[in-house]
């Protein structure tokens, strides 16, 4: 057609692809398991499957390369989840910047490329093989990228990517996953890496389909209070490592910051007489962590006493508070008690009980605990000290910050770390609560 019917130009209309009419469900599945169907495939014995290691390489973040489970494997797909302004952005785009000889292709449906730049100036370095496309057409990026046949693929982010082939708007159930497995057969085929940067909903979980956590190899959580300054990375999927790593990063002026002893940081400096102050052990996955918990008992001003906890669950603070009432015959019925975790980080590991309820004691008594002191126990019902697992490695990380006592339940296994390698800290079994306190405030 020459001539349009609806202005009267000559020589303005365009052609263009019609939509493709099929099943968003069917025909996607289909398509996302294209790269492994096979006309000559055949059953195989396992004795028969070569069990070479996956090719992996470094992107110049260590802590990530560690909760990856050693560097990036090619062909894979990444997702990385979080709130906005956590510093997923920063973080994808501090790739291409720290590994400079890794040949990248940043893809942004959110940013121009003159914003992109601007972010990278302030994060720094040179970039010099980093690659910027401002596109959110799907058949677009995909074209961009096998020409320019980049080492590394990023998405930001997958919910602003739309194909031509689904009657919807970006974002959609249906868009997110045909995108979702358009990416991953171009890296199955292609082995080239590829990340993706997903938003979350209200509940904190990650937006779209349950299936684009189904598609991907492994799911990445960036958790962390905005507020702050510390953010955790923590592997929820890994089909090539352990998902009990996680890494710890803080967000300064010029990007975010590897942290490779937080239990330095999140154990802040301040007298040695305080009240209130205890230590705790903690472990996230297979990591340990030693955490500042303070505490505040006082008397009830306004009748009925108040509970708060800041970082730690309150109904288990209630719980702890239940057990000092009755177990231990401490009057805490009339008292406001007020608990923090210091460094704004949430707790829930059970070893940290012990910990808080000697803070709990401290503050009541208002006598100080030692800053070289540190607990590692769970507290029952009865008022008994339980064990808790992986206590060597809490008591080895106690150690390497300069710890001398540490106080775990007597339950526990017979722990031999005291006898090897010279270790010069004192491991302190307890049984109960009134022990701890005839050791602590002698």
């Amino acid at each position: 057609m020459g001539r349009c019917p609806a202005c009267g130009e000559w020589n303005t209309m365009v052609e263009e692809p019609k939509a493709a009419k099929e099943s968003s469900s069917g025909g996607a599945a289909a398509r996302s398991r294209a790269f492994i169907s096979s006309s000559d495939a055949r059953p195989m014995k396992l004795q028969e499957i070569s069990s070479t290691d996956e090719s992996r390489f470094s992107i110049g973040i260590g802590e990530l390369d560690r909760v990856l489970g050693g560097g990036m494997v090619e062909g894979s797909i990444v997702l990385i989840g979080g709130e906005p302004g956590i510093g997923k952005s920063t973080l994808s785009l501090q790739i291409p910047l720290c590994c400079g000889n890794l040949k990248t292709l940043y893809v942004s449906g959110e940013e121009s490329p003159k914003q992109i730049k601007m972010r990278a100036e302030r994060l720094g370095g040179r970039g010099e093989e980093c690659m910027v496309l401002s596109e959110t057409l799907l058949e677009n990026i995909l074209a961009s990228a096998k020409e320019a046949k980049p080492q590394l693929l990023i998405i930001d982010s997958i919910q602003t990517i739309y194909s031509e082939s689904i009657e919807s708007s970006a974002g959609s159930v249906s868009q997110v996953r045909e995108c979702a497995s358009a990416l991953l057969r171009f890296a199955k085929e292609s082995n080239t890496p590829v990340i993706l940067i997903g938003h979350i909903t209200k509940d904190g979980t990650i937006a779209g389909p349950k299936i684009l956590e189904h598609i991907v190899d492994v799911v990445l959580q960036f958790e962390g209070d905005t507020k702050g300054s510390y953010r955790i990375l923590r592997s929820i999927k890994n089909r090539f490592g352990s998902t009990d790593e996680l890494a710890v990063f803080e967000m300064t002026g010029s990007g975010l910051r590897e942290v490779n002893n937080p239990s330095e940081i999140l154990i802040p400096a301040h007298q040695d007489d305080l009240s209130g102050v205890a230590i705790g052990a903690m472990m996230d996955g297979t990591r340990p962590f030693l955490i500042e918990i303070q505490a505040l008992v006082s008397s009830a001003a306004y009748g009925t006493p108040q509970r708060s906890a800041t970082g730690f669950d309150g109904r288990r603070l209630n719980m702890l508070l239940a057990v000092l009432e009755k177990r231990a015959g401490f009057k805490l019925a009339a008292k406001d008690v007020f608990l923090n975790i210091a460094g704004g980080l949430k707790v829930s590991d059970p070893a940290c009980d012990l910990a808080i309820v000697a803070s709990i004691l401290s503050s009541n008594f208002d006598l100080y605990i030692s800053p070289k002191i540190c607990f590692a126990a769970e507290v029952g019902l009865s008022g008994e000290i339980r064990p808790v697992s992986q206590v060597e490695r809490r008591i080895a990380e106690a150690e390497k910050l300069g710890f001398e006592q540490i106080y775990i339940s007597s339950f526990n296994k017979e722990t031999s770390f005291s006898k090897k390698n010279g270790s010069h800290i004192k491991v302190t079994p307890v049984n109960s609560i009134a022990a701890l306190c005839r050791s602590l405030f002698q």
